[in-house]
């Protein structure tokens, strides 16, 4: 089972926002089941799913915004 939702910072949020709208490759590390695995896309859609916030890339892949532990190599908080 999936531990509860973590809100993130309103300015991670907002950096989401403004990478989707420049529809540029990005890379994200994303920390799933304990492992941490690196993803490349353009960032299509952000969006609040039930309690938690998600994220969507082009090719489909979709991860919960607090499962991101960085985005092009920079660590978040």
């Amino acid at each position: 089972m999936d531990k509860p939702y973590e809100p993130i910072a309103c300015e991670i949020h907002d950096e989401y926002l403004a990478l989707a709208s420049l529809r540029r490759t990005c890379e994200l590390t994303v920390m799933q089941d304990g492992e941490t695995t690196t993803v490349r896309g353009v960032i299509e859609d952000v969006y609040t799913r039930g309690k938690a916030e998600y994220l969507q890339l082009r090719d489909g892949s979709t991860f919960r915004l607090d499962q991101i532990v960085a985005i092009n190599g920079k660590p978040l908080a």
